[in-house]
This record gives C-alpha cells, structure tokens and sequence, in this order.
C-alpha cells in the first residue's frame, strides 16, 4: 500500500493560496480592526435584510391575485397621495396616509376578517404598512406586489376621480 501520495501542483497552489490569505487576512485585521469589523458588520445587516424581505415576501400578492382577492371582498388600500389617487387608482380603493394606517384597527373595524391589499406606486412603502397593520390584527394584509406600476403594466383598470379621495 502507499501511504505517500504526490501532491499535483494545483493543489498545492490553492493550499499555499489560502494559507497566504488567512496570514494576510489575519495581519490586516491586525492593522485595521474596525475596518474588518465594520466589514462584518454590514454584511451581518445585510444578511439580515435580506432574510427579513424574503419572509415577508409571503404578504404580496400579483395584480391577478389582487383582483382575485377583490373578487372575494377584499379592500385595497392606496398609500399615495390625494393627487396620485386622483389621476388612478385601484378600482375600488381607499385612500390612506400613515397616520391613518396607525388607527386601521378603529378605521376599518369592519375590514377586520377581510383581506386587506395595500398598494403604493411601486410596492416598496406598503410593506411598512402591511407591517403595521398586521400588528394592529389586520392578519390577512398583503402587499400589492410592484405597487400601481404593476398594475398599470398589465393594463388593468384604474378609476379616475375629480380632486382625490379618503
């Protein structure tokens, strides 16, 4: 039996390469520590970021799904302000700012079963709402995923009102 085997020179390198990096490493975190843990810590953030926006994920719902929803009575929500109402908005919706989304458990009481689809114009602030909502009891709130522009993009229906609405 042979016990000693050649080592091919590619192999070698790439153990010689680590072995050269971790000694770096290790002696630029020497010289430079709060630049190594300041590294650290954002990827840490971003990890987490990343694994807080694919949780949450679940909420969102597609225009096709949102009309679905609607279908069965649920209410939209559109975060955006009275002028952006005004020029469209989801069929149906109703117009809300954050304050109001902070007293949804007194303001739409009898929305509290129902699902609940809160949109803006990309998506992105209804998470926050959504959020909020759901700490107020609101279990079946979902986002409407791409916001307006989605439902804009798959050539759905908008209402049209004079002057904006609450």
């Amino acid at each position: 039996a042979t016990f000693w085997r050649p080592i091919s020179s590619s192999s070698l390198f790439i153990s010689t390469g680590i072995a050269v990096f971790t000694d770096n490493l290790a002696h630029y975190s020497d010289l430079h520590p709060l630049l190594v843990w300041g590294t650290a810590a954002v990827a840490v953030v971003a990890i987490v970021v990343e694994i807080r926006a694919r949780s949450e994920s679940f909420a969102s719902v597609s225009p096709q799904e949102a009309i679905q929803l609607m279908n069965r009575g649920a209410l939209a929500i559109d975060l955006r302000s009275a002028g952006e109402f005004a020029d469209g908005h989801v069929p149906g919706a109703r117009r809300m700012d954050g304050e109001q989304v902070l007293k949804a458990a007194e303001l739409l009481k009898k929305h509290q079963g129902k699902s609940l689809i809160v949109c803006c114009n990309t998506g992105s602030l209804a998470a926050a709402a959504v959020r909020q909502l759901r700490e107020q009891g609101f279990a079946q709130a979902v986002t409407l995923r791409g916001g307006l522009s989605a439902w804009r993009a798959e050539h759905l229906p908008v209402e049209k009102q004079a002057g904006g609405g609450t």
